[in-house]
């Protein structure tokens, strides 16, 4: 009994207060989005609203069972879990129909479940388990790529279910491994990736002047050149040389570029390839010749960037889907398609901005009840905060969550546990990428990829998923106390 009492104690009681206000919200605009003036009863079982309110009946059922078992069982058993779930990710591939052209949603009867939502906690789990054993080393090459793995695999086999967007969270765990200590080159080199992918997408056939030098190439072979010197510059000992590469760089493309522009046209590219060419060899010679391995893994990064710069054109016309590819387009303005694409973005916009400071009020909005905008109670259910709510009402959302990812971050860092605090920081990526994502897309800022905002859109397996999550950490952090001991 005392173990109990103390239990519910040492409970984070102000999280909790925050899922169920978030849910409370989610519920409400919910019946906003699909609640029709032909419907009587929000209560009814029948409709969406309905439907949903038992869902958020069974979450609260779930979260009191998760608190209600030993905190040692996750870790325990998270192997367990983790094999069960990729188990499930494997036959959904071959058993689950296709739904709009993925095969992601396992049939039970009256109900729908779709396993990619139940994967999450259950990587996080195994992640956990296994950077919190004894001899994992996240510096230890092998002992980096097999985390990887843990959240990698089930990423791939959602890809195989042909459900991009929601394999795509699964980068999140990457910020993890960063708080565990992995060298934050690896994000300056995704974020290389994206710069490099955009900017040659968006750019690849807009001319420099009148020149034959186009501005995608040549904006990204001087980013390269320029980041290259920096990486000189920071991680090895010849500052000299990283001086050099900057300032070489800066004077040799603008005196091409002065050239080109004024009476001997020329493709610039071709002295930016030059340069790399210059640089990228001498830190190979460097690297080889003298055991330097800064200077051998800067020149692979130099290589490797020039590379996939030449291989977006084919990543994005080849491997892509069309609907991918228009998607991409109209983020990047590259395509309007009003009424293809962009359709989604477009009238979500229209919503929020009806909306005005104050919102028209509950039940009041007339984009979505006359169903203008698609998938408005699900992947778009922001857009009916912002019309029925306003500004106002938007901001409130926006700050609940702001304070609910805070919360998360403080619980993660006070774990006494590597396990606890790896799965809170699983937590936090999952939670932080879905909403950062959802909105991002809503208001045309990020590609729509098809995810749910957390506990708002409509869904079971997003809300029983995201309550499990949630609660398994809920549930490790009431029982830190006792690990201190």
């Amino acid at each position: 009994m005392r173990e109990r009492d103390s239990l519910w104690k040492s409970t984070d009681w102000f999280v909790i207060v925050l899922y169920l206000a978030l849910i409370t919200l989610g519920w409400l605009s919910i019946c906003g989005a699909s609640f029709s003036f032909e419907e009587t009863n929000l209560y009814d079982f029948s409709t969406r609203t309905g439907k949903q309110l038992v869902w958020i009946v069974c979450s609260l059922g779930l979260a009191f069972v998760i608190m209600m078992l030993d905190d040692n069982l996750y870790d325990a058993f998270a192997y367990v879990v983790y094999g069960a779930i990729l188990v499930l990710l494997v036959v959904t591939i071959f058993i689950a129909p296709d739904t709009k052209g993925s095969r992601s949603w396992l049939i039970l009867g009256p109900v729908s479940l779709q396993p990619a939502e139940f994967a999450k906690f259950a990587t996080a789990l195994a992640l956990a388990k296994f950077m919190s054993g004894f001899n994992f080393v996240l510096q230890n090459r092998n002992s980096f790529l097999a985390a990887c793995a843990i959240f990698l695999v089930p990423m791939f086999l959602i890809v195989m279910q042909k459900e991009t967007g929601s394999a795509l969270v699964y980068l999140a765990f990457f910020l993890v491994l960063y708080r565990e200590g992995m060298s934050g080159v690896f994000l300056f080199v995704a974020i290389c990736m994206v710069v490099y992918f955009v900017v040659g997408i968006k750019f690849a056939d807009v001319p420099l002047g009148q020149t034959p030098t186009m501005v995608g190439q040549f904006v990204v072979l001087l980013l390269i050149l320029l980041f290259t010197g920096m990486l000189v510059l920071i991680y090895t000992r010849y500052d000299r040389l990283g001086r050099n590469v900057v300032l070489g760089t800066l004077l040799v493309v603008g005196l091409a570029c002065l050239i080109s522009l004024n009476g001997h046209p020329f493709n610039i590219v071709w002295v930016e390839w030059a340069l790399c060419a210059l640089v990228a060899g001498y830190l190979l010679y460097q690297g080889i010749r003298f055991n330097k391995h800064n200077c051998l893994y800067i020149a692979l990064f130099a290589i490797g960037s020039v590379a996939f710069l030449y291989s977006t054109d084919y990543v994005f016309n080849q491997a892509l889907e069309p609907h991918q590819q228009m998607r991409i387009k109209v983020t990047l303005g590259l395509e309007e398609d009003p009424r293809g694409a962009g359709y989604n973005v477009n009238q979500s916009k229209i919503a929020i901005g009806s909306g005005g400071l104050k919102g028209k009020g509950f039940l009041n909005g007339t984009q979505t009840k006359l169903k203008f905008v698609p998938e408005q109670d699900t992947d778009f259910i922001f857009c009916t905060i912002g019309e029925e709510q306003g500004f106002i009402g938007s901001t409130f959302v926006l700050i609940l969550y702001l304070v609910f990812i805070l919360r998360l971050l403080y619980m993660a860092e006070r774990q006494p546990t590597t396990f606890g605090r790896v799965y809170g920081y699983s937590v936090l990526s999952i939670f932080l990428f879905h909403v950062f994502i959802n909105i991002g897309m809503v208001l045309g800022i990020t590609p729509v990829i098809g995810i749910p905002l957390p506990f708002f859109s409509y869904g079971g397996s997003s809300l029983w998923g995201f309550t499990i999550l949630l609660f398994i950490f809920i549930r490790i952090d009431a029982g830190r106390y006792r690990r201190l001991l």
